[in-house]
């Protein structure tokens, strides 16, 4: 509100404005209010939609007849207590957001200031207190509430009314849920709906329910880090496991022993299939669960981040009648999502595709996709007996985890089949040796072995909020480790943190590859057994490029930290080369000081 308390308004409409300070034409007017009705959008949308003005020019024009400020909100603080004076869901419909209160008033950031009506509704949400509008970019505001309605608060809420509902004790049992109750079990869905579309909304790839003797641990994985919320209410956990039990099928009576399962939950909007996994511990069962959104579909090489040249030679490598192809990386490096985007691009009327997976993680129409069952005897090595009964031309194994798995493997992959698998390794040369190691003769990996793809997810910098930096001495160290161009002239670039990226400095993740096709070195050092041979005749290889020099790639762009390309650099040898510096450093202070003395009285 302004100081003498009315709220700004324009001296005309918006569009008759528009018109007289020449922004627009009289035709075009007439033409955006037709539109606007057929469209259902506000004047100054529809002007944006037909592409008569931007919306810098409207908010530069809004600002200026208003006597209003525009901000970023992507630079300016947050106050995440004065937020929640306007509720989300008025918020997201009146495109309005309480950014911070000064001197009494509260500043109160909106898309459209010359939306009466919404400034009317957004007066009374705030019960009379003074508010000073400012303008922002309506995508802007809609970035922010994704960032600052977290459900925090909602959850610590429902924690605390479960738990005085039922008191410190919480001997559950089947008896005791109804599906249909209201009260109690009505506050435990509501708990994990909140907790569930807090991940989603963060982006989270895991929640951890962690039962701790005084707390109770809730954790999220954003970005590969975990992000952890404490709750006071240790008692409501094994409320949250029972029901979460139910809605995987799992045995509620089983506390015991650990158990997978799995269920699908629509949460704003979205389809998301949710893996879990439980497991006994000292106070009670922890439960981890991953979420896989179906909504976003199969993505493709490209949105996946596989750069061009290896999209080409990884294409190639898929279009040829056999052998056996590997997707290799440590758990939570993004396999799956390779493998099922090579299944897409090979998924054709002309192919037959079987995949023995465990479990099922996305359904792909044309694809026979089966779903592994221990229990019942249904492993992986009898599903791909009979698999390859079924005239395959590809074939699918979710992991080759053990020897009889390997050795099905790779003798499909001689007999006129394609092979997809993954291995849990740190790199592609080192996938190679694991076969190996798992007992498979080098003959017979060197035969049906076409190519090995390992990757790694690294975190992408906030282009918010990252800064340029100057590398240490350790960083310089670690360079030479990887490569031997000359970087001086390089700009790298650090996390600083900000409200966009929650303090993080980094805001999603990129996939760093390399792959290694085996040409007739490797294979001739593969049939003599000659594993030392073999890793030299890789690394020699023209084609072959390490993750960490990917990864640097990236660095010197500007999207990812160096110590992100670090995370995938062997440091056994920064200890030597530290010494062999200082001792560099010390011989040369030594030799200046020979030529003049008065060097060592100044240190």
């Amino acid at each position: 509100m302004q100081p003498d308390g009315k709220q700004p308004k324009l001296k005309m409409r918006l569009g008759d404005l528009l018109v007289v300070e020449k922004l627009i034409t009289e035709a075009q007017l007439q033409h955006a209010l037709k539109e606007q009705r057929v469209l259902g959008l506000k004047l100054g949308a529809t002007l944006i939609y037909l592409g008569y003005l931007s919306e810098e020019q409207i908010l530069t024009f809004l600002s200026r007849q208003l006597g209003i400020q525009i901000v970023d909100l992507l630079k300016v603080e947050i106050d995440p207590n004065v937020v929640p004076l306007i509720p989300e869901v008025h918020a997201r419909r009146l495109r309005a957001l309480a950014i911070g209160e000064h001197e009494g008033k509260i500043t109160l950031v909106v898309a459209d200031p010359a939306d009466l009506q919404s400034l009317d509704i957004l007066a009374d949400l705030l019960k009379g207190r003074e508010f000073e509008l400012k303008i922002a970019r309506e995508d802007q505001l809609i970035e922010s509430f994704d960032r600052v309605y977290r459900r925090t608060q909602e959850i610590a809420s429902f924690a605390v009314k479960l738990s005085a509902e039922h008191g410190e004790s919480f001997g559950f049992d089947a008896a005791s849920i109804n599906l249909e109750a209201e009260g109690a079990d009505a506050t435990v869905m509501k708990l994990l709906h909140s907790l569930f579309e807090d991940a989603i909304q963060v982006g989270a790839s895991d929640i951890h329910i962690e039962p701790d003797e005084e707390v109770l641990r809730i954790r999220q994985r954003v970005d590969g880090i975990l992000q952890e919320t404490l709750l006071p209410e240790s008692g409501i956990a094994s409320a949250l496991v029972l029901r979460l039990k139910l809605m995987a099928h799992l045995n509620i009576s089983e506390k015991r022993l650990p158990q997978d399962g799995r269920f699908n939950l629509k949460i704003k909007g979205r389809s998301v299939d949710v893996r879990i996994s439980t497991m006994p511990i000292q106070a009670g069962e922890s439960v981890v669960m991953r979420l896989l959104d179906q909504s976003t579909g199969i993505l493709s090489f490209p949105e996946i981040g596989i750069p061009e040249n290896l999209i080409e030679r990884i294409t190639l490598q898929l279009k040829r009648p056999n052998g056996l192809i590997l997707v290799t990386g440590p758990t939570g490096s993004g396999k799956t999502t390779t493998l099922y985007s090579a299944l897409n691009m090979l998924n054709a009327p002309g192919s037959k595709i079987i995949t023995v997976e465990d479990p099922v993680e996305y359904r792909l129409p044309r694809v026979n996709q089966v779903q592994v069952n221990s229990k019942i005897g249904l492993d992986f090595s009898s599903v791909l007996r009979t698999a390859l009964r079924q005239d395959p031309d590809v074939l699918l194994v979710g992991e080759m985890r053990d020897k009889e798995t390997m050795d099905i493997g790779l003798r499909g992959a001689l007999t006129g089949h394609l092979v997809l698998s993954t291995l849990h390794t740190n790199d592609a040369i080192s996938s190679t040796l694991r076969l190996l190691d798992m007992g498979a003769p080098g003959y017979l990996v060197a035969s049906a072995l076409r190519a090995v793809v390992a990757q790694r997810l690294i975190r992408r910098l906030c282009n918010n909020c990252k800064s340029v930096v100057t590398p240490t001495l350790e960083q310089n160290i670690l360079l030479e480790q990887i490569t031997t161009q000359r970087l001086s002239d390089v700009d790298f670039h650090a996390p600083q943190g900000c409200q966009r990226c929650h303090y993080t400095g980094f805001r999603g993740r990129i996939g760093v590859f390399e792959l290694l096709e085996l040409d007739e070195k490797m294979i001739a050092a593969l049939r003599q057994d000659d594993t030392q041979g073999f890793s030299v005749a890789a690394k020699q290889s023209v084609l072959f490029q390490p993750l960490a020099l990917s990864a640097l790639d990236y660095a010197k762009q500007g999207i990812t930290s160096l110590d992100e390309v670090f995370k995938l650099v062997d440091r056994f040898e920064i200890h030597d080369k530290k010494q062999e510096y200082s001792t560099q450093e010390a011989s040369s202070s030594e030799r200046a000081a020979e030529k003049d003395p008065n060097l060592l009285d100044f240190e």
